[in-house]
Protein backbone atom coordinates (compact mmCIF):
# COMPACT_ATOMS: atom_id res chain seq x y z
CA UNK A 1 0.00 0.00 0.00
CA UNK A 2 1.05 3.30 -1.21
CA UNK A 3 0.08 6.51 1.64
CA UNK A 4 -0.87 9.95 -0.89
CA UNK A 5 -1.81 12.81 0.87
CA UNK A 6 -4.70 15.19 -0.98
CA UNK A 7 -4.25 18.86 -1.35
CA UNK A 8 -7.42 20.92 -1.80
CA UNK A 9 -8.32 24.62 -2.56
CA UNK A 10 -10.93 26.49 -3.67
CA UNK A 11 -11.91 26.22 -7.11
CA UNK A 12 -9.60 24.58 -8.14
CA UNK A 13 -8.77 20.32 -8.71
CA UNK A 14 -7.50 18.13 -5.94
CA UNK A 15 -3.76 17.55 -5.45
CA UNK A 16 -2.15 14.10 -4.87
CA UNK A 17 0.86 13.66 -3.58
CA UNK A 18 2.92 10.31 -3.26
CA UNK A 19 4.64 10.05 0.04
CA UNK A 20 8.31 8.65 0.14
CA UNK A 21 11.01 8.35 -1.84
CA UNK A 22 11.11 10.43 -5.10
CA UNK A 23 13.61 8.71 -7.95
CA UNK A 24 12.80 11.85 -9.65
CA UNK A 25 13.91 13.91 -7.48
CA UNK A 26 16.71 12.12 -6.59
CA UNK A 27 18.02 12.22 -10.47
CA UNK A 28 17.04 15.44 -11.41
CA UNK A 29 17.29 17.99 -7.64
CA UNK A 30 16.52 20.92 -8.57
CA UNK A 31 14.84 20.70 -12.20
CA UNK A 32 12.45 18.04 -10.48
CA UNK A 33 11.04 20.73 -8.45
CA UNK A 34 10.69 23.48 -11.40
CA UNK A 35 8.69 20.99 -13.34
CA UNK A 36 6.25 20.66 -10.71
CA UNK A 37 6.28 24.40 -9.90
CA UNK A 38 8.26 24.68 -6.37
CA UNK A 39 10.26 27.29 -7.47
CA UNK A 40 11.77 28.31 -3.79
CA UNK A 41 13.04 25.16 -3.27
CA UNK A 42 14.23 24.53 -6.80
CA UNK A 43 16.11 27.82 -6.44
CA UNK A 44 17.55 27.11 -2.96
CA UNK A 45 18.92 24.09 -4.76
CA UNK A 46 20.60 25.32 -7.24
CA UNK A 47 22.37 27.75 -4.89
CA UNK A 48 23.19 25.15 -2.50
CA UNK A 49 24.57 22.70 -5.60
CA UNK A 50 26.37 25.57 -6.92
CA UNK A 51 27.92 26.89 -3.78
CA UNK A 52 29.06 22.78 -3.26
CA UNK A 53 30.89 22.84 -6.72
CA UNK A 54 32.32 25.61 -6.98
CA UNK A 55 33.16 27.03 -3.57
CA UNK A 56 34.29 23.74 -1.75
CA UNK A 57 37.01 21.50 -2.27
CA UNK A 58 36.64 18.35 -4.60
CA UNK A 59 37.29 15.96 -2.11
CA UNK A 60 34.95 17.55 0.10
CA UNK A 61 32.75 17.79 -2.95
CA UNK A 62 32.53 14.73 -4.26
CA UNK A 63 31.09 13.28 -1.09
CA UNK A 64 28.16 16.42 -0.35
CA UNK A 65 27.06 16.42 -3.79
CA UNK A 66 25.67 12.73 -3.77
CA UNK A 67 24.52 13.35 0.22
CA UNK A 68 22.71 16.55 -1.33
CA UNK A 69 20.86 14.36 -3.89
CA UNK A 70 19.84 11.31 -1.50
CA UNK A 71 18.46 14.27 0.60
CA UNK A 72 16.67 15.12 -2.28
CA UNK A 73 15.03 11.80 -2.94
CA UNK A 74 14.13 11.44 0.66
CA UNK A 75 12.67 15.15 1.01
CA UNK A 76 11.66 15.60 -2.67
CA UNK A 77 7.35 14.97 -2.44
CA UNK A 78 8.08 17.11 1.17
CA UNK A 79 9.09 20.10 -0.87
CA UNK A 80 6.11 19.88 -3.08
CA UNK A 81 3.89 19.67 -0.38
CA UNK A 82 5.71 22.98 0.58
CA UNK A 83 5.09 24.70 -2.34
CA UNK A 84 1.80 24.02 -2.45
CA UNK A 85 1.01 25.38 1.06
CA UNK A 86 2.25 28.23 -0.21
CA UNK A 87 0.36 28.38 -3.31
CA UNK A 88 -2.86 28.17 -1.10
CA UNK A 89 -3.26 24.30 -0.50
CA UNK A 90 -4.35 22.50 2.77
CA UNK A 91 -3.98 19.14 3.42
CA UNK A 92 -6.73 18.05 3.57
CA UNK A 93 -6.76 14.16 3.43
CA UNK A 94 -4.22 11.34 3.76
CA UNK A 95 -4.88 8.44 1.41
CA UNK A 96 -3.95 4.54 1.16
CA UNK A 97 -4.15 3.51 -2.41
CA UNK A 98 -1.92 1.25 -4.85
CA UNK A 99 -2.41 3.88 -7.27
CA UNK A 100 -3.15 7.44 -7.88
CA UNK A 101 -6.24 6.84 -9.14
CA UNK A 102 -7.57 4.42 -6.65
CA UNK A 103 -6.47 7.42 -4.16
CA UNK A 104 -8.59 9.70 -6.38
CA UNK A 105 -11.72 6.86 -5.83
CA UNK A 106 -11.05 6.52 -2.34
CA UNK A 107 -10.96 10.96 -2.00
CA UNK A 108 -13.96 11.32 -4.09
CA UNK A 109 -15.81 8.16 -1.81
CA UNK A 110 -14.73 10.55 1.52
CA UNK A 111 -15.64 13.96 -0.05
CA UNK A 112 -18.53 13.39 -2.67
CA UNK A 113 -19.03 17.49 -2.60
CA UNK A 114 -15.25 17.65 -4.90
CA UNK A 115 -17.13 15.53 -7.47
CA UNK A 116 -18.44 17.86 -9.77
CA UNK A 117 -15.60 20.62 -9.13
CA UNK A 118 -13.23 19.24 -11.64
CA UNK A 119 -12.91 16.75 -14.41
CA UNK A 120 -9.91 13.97 -13.37
CA UNK A 121 -7.24 13.65 -15.57
CA UNK A 122 -7.86 10.77 -17.19
CA UNK A 123 -11.24 12.05 -18.51
CA UNK A 124 -9.39 15.44 -20.24
CA UNK A 125 -7.75 13.74 -23.32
Amino acid sequence: MTFWTAHLSRDREPILLRDGFSWGALLFGPFWLLLHRAWIPATLSFVTFFVVAFRLPPTVTSVVIPALMLLHGLSGNDMLAWALERRGYLLAHVLAARTEADALARLLNNRPDLAGTFMPTASKR
